[in-house]
């Protein structure tokens, strides 16, 4: 094994990927799972799970499927009872489960509001507590946070999808400081555009071109490039002393202004 194959190998390690059935997380999760980690796809749906598991399989990794649902505390008990059966331990959790909805403004309804943010706000402290407590007794270990572009800035039609995603990088640097001296990091991986299923209703032509105008990179983003992202957050070695960071993969798009 070269340095850099030993700096960023997940070799024994077991990572849980929640959202993993999407098309961001679901490559994230190949990533780990090629980077050498014994992958846990965390979602609704068996069938794309299995999906997945194909692709980690034709990868030479090693993965299994476990429904959940973050929306409730028992249910992700569950799931790291389930994983630790398995496994006897978990190094990694990226919590990727995420609602959008382009509804105006003045048309959001307690409801809607409430659903989205207990979904990518309160789903991600849940897990963060139950897996973090499982990490901090183990000695250590890595948890992303999917956070977005527009939760660093406002982006118009989704509104409390960005106000959300805005907690979760605030939410992710407090446990960072929490958990720092006890060997449990935590982190914000920051994804620009990328075409997922999240986004599809507000990509309209006029968005999609104001989008690759704003970018420098003049295009939308490959799911496969958040993994050199992911690989660094992950990894004990290449990663041990990052945590609490926002690491923002997004063609260029922040660093615009006129």
């Amino acid at each position: 094994m070269s340095y850099v194959e030993d700096l960023f190998s997940l070799e024994g390690k077991t990572a849980v990927v929640i959202g993993g059935t999407g098309v961001l997380c679901g490559e994230m999760a190949l990533g780990l799972a090629r980077a050498g980690a014994t992958v846990a796809i965390v979602g609704r749906s068996e069938e794309k799970g299995a999906e997945r598991l194909r692709e980690i399989d034709a990868a030479g990794g090693r993965g299994f499927f476990v429904p959940a649902d973050v929306a409730s505390r028992e249910s992700l008990s569950e799931l790291l009872e389930t994983v630790l059966a398995k496994t006897g331990r978990v190094d990694i959790l990226v919590n990727g489960a995420g609602v959008n909805s382009p509804t105006p403004v003045l048309d959001i309804t307690d409801e809607e509001f409430t659903r989205i943010l207990d979904i990518n706000l309160g789903a991600i402290l849940r897990s963060s507590q139950i897996f973090g407590r499982h990490m901090l007794e183990q000695g250590g270990g890595s948890i992303i946070n999917v956070g977005s572009i527009s939760g660093l800035g406002p982006l118009s039609r989704v509104f409390t999808y960005s106000a959300s995603k805005a907690a979760v990088h605030n939410l992710s640097r407090n446990l960072a400081r929490e958990w720092a001296e006890r060997k449990v990091r935590v982190n914000t991986i920051v994804p620009g555009f990328f075409p997922a299923e999240q986004n599809r209703k507000v990509l309209t032509e006029d968005r999609v071109a104001a989008i690759l105008n704003h970018t420098p990179a003049k295009r939308f983003g490959d799911a496969h490039e958040l993994i050199g992202a992911t690989l660094l957050l992950a990894s004990d070695k290449a990663g041990s002393f990052i945590t609490g960071i926002e690491m923002i993969v997004d063609g260029g798009f922040s660093a615009m202004s006129i």
